[in-house]
C-alpha cells in the first residue's frame, strides 16, 4: 500500500476508530456492542413457567431473574467475541462500521476478553446457582452460537436452525432451572413459531437485497425468496397446528371458569401469526422485537393473548 492510499484509507475510516478508545468510552461501547435492544428476547425464559403456571412463587421470580441475567450474559458474550472477529469486515460496511469494536471505540483484544470471561462465568454461575442442566444447557448455548459465528452462518439452512435453536433455548432454561417438565406442545409450538420469525426476517432480507449489489449477508444470495416464503409459512402452519392441539386436548378444559380460556386463545394466536404474515409477506419482517414493538394492532393482539393464556392456566 503507498502511503497516498494509506492516508486515504485513515480518512475513510469512522472517526472513533481514528481518535481511539477513550477511558468513558470504553464502558459504554463494551455495553453498546452487548446489545441492550436484543435483552428483550431473554423475556423468553419466563415462558415453560408460566405456561406450567408455577412462575408466580417467590422462589420461581428469583430463579428466573436469576436465569435472565445469565442468558443475558451469555448472548451478550457472543455478540462480544462476533463482533471482535468480523471488526475488519464491519469497517468495510456502511452502517456496521460504526459498532464499538469496528470503529475502535473498544479493542478487538478487549472485546475478546470480556466475551471470553462472559462465556465462561455465565455457565460457572448457573451450576452453582441453579443446577447441572442449567448449566449444560446455557455451556451448549454459547458453543452453538460461537459455531455459529465462525462457520455455520455460512450453512444453508443450518444457519436458520442454529438461530431458531437459540429461542428455543430461552424459551426452554426457565423450566430446566426450575425443575419444569416441559410439555411437547410447547416445544414444538415454540420451535416453529421461532422458525417462524426467522425465516420471516431472512426473507425480508433477501427481498429488500434483491436489487442491490452485494448482500450484507453473503448466504442470502444462495437462498431463493421463494424457498424462505415456503419456510416461514410451513412453519407458522406448524407452529399454529400445535398450539390449535395443545388447546383442544383431552384435559385441557376448564374447571371452574365460565369460559373456555384455553380454547379461545387459539383466536388470539391465530390472529397475532396472521398479522405477523401481514410483514413477512411484505418483506418487512426485521427483527421480532422490532415488529411486535412497532404495531400496535399486533401488540394489543399480543396483550390479548396473554390475558387469556394468563386465565386458562390459572384454570388448570
Amino acid at each position: 500500500m503507498t502511503e497516498g492510499t494509506e492516508s486515504t484509507a485513515v480518512l475513510d475510516r469512522p472517526r472513533e476508530e481514528r481518535r481511539g478508545p477513550t477511558p468513558l468510552g470504553l464502558p459504554a461501547g463494551l455495553l453498546r456492542t452487548a446489545r441492550p435492544r436484543q435483552w428483550v428476547k431473554n423475556v423468553l425464559v419466563v415462558a415453560a413457567p408460566a405456561a406450567a403456571g408455577e412462575l408466580f412463587s417467590r422462589h420461581a421470580l428469583t430463579q428466573v431473574a436469576l436465569v435472565f441475567c445469565l442468558f443475558t450474559a451469555a448472548a451478550s458474550a457472543v455478540y462480544l467475541i462476533n463482533d471482535a472477529r468480523d471488526a475488519e469486515a464491519d469497517r468495510a460496511h456502511p452502517v456496521k462500521r460504526n459498532r464499538p469494536v469496528a470503529a475502535g471505540q473498544v479493542p478487538v483484544p478487549v472485546a475478546y476478553a470480556v466475551g471470553a470471561v462472559l462465556a465462561a462465568l455465565a455457565p460457572t454461575a448457573a451450576a452453582a446457582l441453579c443446577n447441572p442442566m442449567t448449566a449444560a444447557l446455557l455451556t451448549a448455548y454459547v458453543g452453538m452460537q460461537l459455531a455459529y459465528c465462525v462457520s455455520l452462518k455460512h450453512v444453508l439452512v443450518v444457519d436458520l436452525v442454529v438461530v431458531t435453536t437459540g429461542f428455543l433455548m430461552r424459551a426452554m432454561i426457565g423450566g430446566v432451572a426450575l425443575g419444569i417438565p416441559l410439555s411437547r406442545w410447547f416445544l414444538i409450538t415454540t420451535g416453529f413459531g421461532a422458525l417462524f420469525m426467522v425465516s420471516a426476517k431472512r426473507y425480508s432480507e433477501a427481498v429488500q437485497m434483491a436489487d442491490r449489489d452485494g448482500a450484507t449477508r453473503a448466504l442470502l444470495s444462495e437462498y431463493t425468496t421463494g424457498y424462505l416464503r415456503f419456510v416461514w409459512q410451513l412453519a407458522a402452519g406448524v407452529a399454529v397446528l400445535a398450539y390449535c392441539l395443545w388447546a383442544m386436548e383431552e384435559g385441557g378444559v376448564a374447571r371452574s371458569s365460565l369460559l373456555p380460556w384455553r380454547q379461545l386463545s387459539v383466536v388470539a394466536f391465530v390472529l397475532a401469526v396472521l398479522r405477523y404474515a401481514v410483514f413477512a409477506d411484505r418483506g418487512t419482517a426485521g427483527e421480532p422485537e422490532d415488529v411486535v414493538l412497532r404495531d400496535r394492532a399486533l401488540a394489543v393482539i399480543g396483550l390479548m393473548w396473554l390475558a387469556m393464556y394468563g386465565l386458562a392456566v390459572a384454570d388448570w
